[in-house]
């Protein structure tokens, strides 16, 4: 039985850095950040050779999609544009922003079974989203982008981590959101066994990555547990040490006018227009008790609260703590999307956006609502997640998240690639 985080060195695939524009110009956010259509296309003109052709591959059909993307993957290795490194190795990953610095472990993560308890999901995931991200892993044999897991306080890992960063990294780049990345491979025995010891005690919350992490351990299975597939790729983040930032995601429904939205209501809400551009607005909402949302994408922006009790009580399941009862994701999900307004609005049709101006903007051009939601905090987060119980998906955004694209974990052993210490 393991004890706890089992990280491991792994042979990165990454670009070569004479064969493209620049760092910076072929990495993205992570797949599910990428504001789409207008960043995807952003992306994929900064460089030809952008991730974003491999992690959202354009085609009208996803399994033509997945094998576009391999397609592509095989081009560019034999190309040269992504070379393997020739020793496997962990990877201090620094990320600075504004005052806002970060760092981490990025490496091969042995795949725990959620009855071990040693990585704590905090999300309920979509099985479509969950099926889309393995079929792509399955067809390009590669985790493309790493998982973002927070734990606390491996002071022996920490205290090796900064030696590490004294040196020159092996990659730097500034990435168009302003944010710099530096990053070190490990790949002495001693060292990595220093840096791996202190976590072998520590268990992770997923911060980001839950449907990447759910495609992981069914891929795991699929294999029966052999490698490399018992390992997926992972940034690892002492929280004590660099705190996470949480903030929310929005709902996009194109289907449902905002109009539409308020009539519906009947009572259910207390619905007020606010007189106030939407940061005021976003201002309003925090400062707001009990459950609430800002509506949003017509005239002006409602806020939305005081929800009726009787709803509630229709609504919410009672099994849960009155922690997971309370919050907005729940509410939103059981009172509004699945009560109130189920019949316009197609589950399959609601959009996550991470950012509240990018969610207006979306809402207003299709002639639907925008509902926009408060960060939960993480302390929250993290005490449901012990306890067991998941929250609604995309309830939360942790960040800064790792760009996608500096890393890849090639899983083909046929050449040893997926090569270990």
């Amino acid at each position: 039985m393991h004890a706890g985080l089992d990280l491991a060195p792994f042979r990165a695939l990454r670009y070569a850095p004479d064969r493209v524009t620049s760092l910076a110009a072929v990495t993205a956010p992570p797949y599910d950040v990428v504001i789409r259509p207008d960043g995807q296309r952003a992306l994929e003109t900064a460089d030809r050779h952008n991730i974003v052709r491999l992690t959202l591959p354009r085609a009208d059909d996803p399994a033509e999609g997945h094998r576009a993307a391999a397609a592509i993957l095989r081009r560019w290795r034999a190309e040269g544009i992504l070379v393997t490194d020739p020793r496997p190795a962990l990877w201090v990953y620094e990320q600075r922003a504004g005052g806002t610095l970060q760092r981490g472990l990025i490496g091969a993560l042995r795949l725990s079974p959620p009855e071990e308890g040693v990585v704590l999901p905090h999300e309920d995931v979509m099985p479509d989203v969950v099926a889309d991200r393995a079929d792509l892993t399955r067809s390009t044999a590669v985790n493309l982008e790493p998982l973002l897991l927070s734990y606390r306080g491996a002071a022996d890992t920490a205290t090796v981590l900064e030696r590490v960063v004294s040196l020159p990294p092996a990659l730097a780049t500034t990435t168009a959101d302003g944010t710099r990345h530096r990053l070190w491979p490990v790949a002495d025995r001693r060292r990595v066994a220093a840096l791996t010891g202190g976590l072998t005690a520590h268990r992770a919350l997923i911060a980001d990555g839950h449907h990447r992490w759910a495609s992981y351990l069914r891929l795991r299975a699929e294999h029966g547990g052999r490698p490399p597939w018992d390992r997926g790729l992972v940034l690892l983040v002492d929280t004590d040490r660099y705190p996470l930032r949480v903030q929310a995601i929005h709902r996009v429904l194109p289907t449902l006018p905002p109009a539409t939205a308020l009539d519906r209501l009947r009572g259910a809400f207390r619905s007020r227009p606010l007189e106030q551009a939407l940061p005021d607005a976003l201002k309003t909402l925090a400062a707001t008790p009990g459950p609430a949302f800002l509506l949003a994408g017509g005239d002006r922006p409602h806020l939305l609260d005081r929800p009726d009790a009787a709803l509630l009580e229709r609504t919410i399941r009672r099994d849960r703590p009155d922690a997971w009862r309370r919050l907005d994701a729940t509410v939103l999900h059981a009172a509004l999307l699945d009560a109130v307004w189920r019949r316009e609005v197609p589950p399959a049709s609601v959009r996550h956006l991470h950012d509240a101006r990018a969610a207006v903007a979306q809402a207003e051009r299709a002639g639907g609502t925008a509902v926009l939601l408060r960060a939960v905090p993480e302390s929250t987060v993290r005490a449901l997640a012990e306890a067991g119980v998941t929250m609604p998906h995309k309830s939360t955004s942790f960040g800064p998240k790792p760009a996608t694209g500096l890393l890849l974990r090639p899983l083909d052993p046929r050449d040893g690639i997926a090569a270990q210490i």
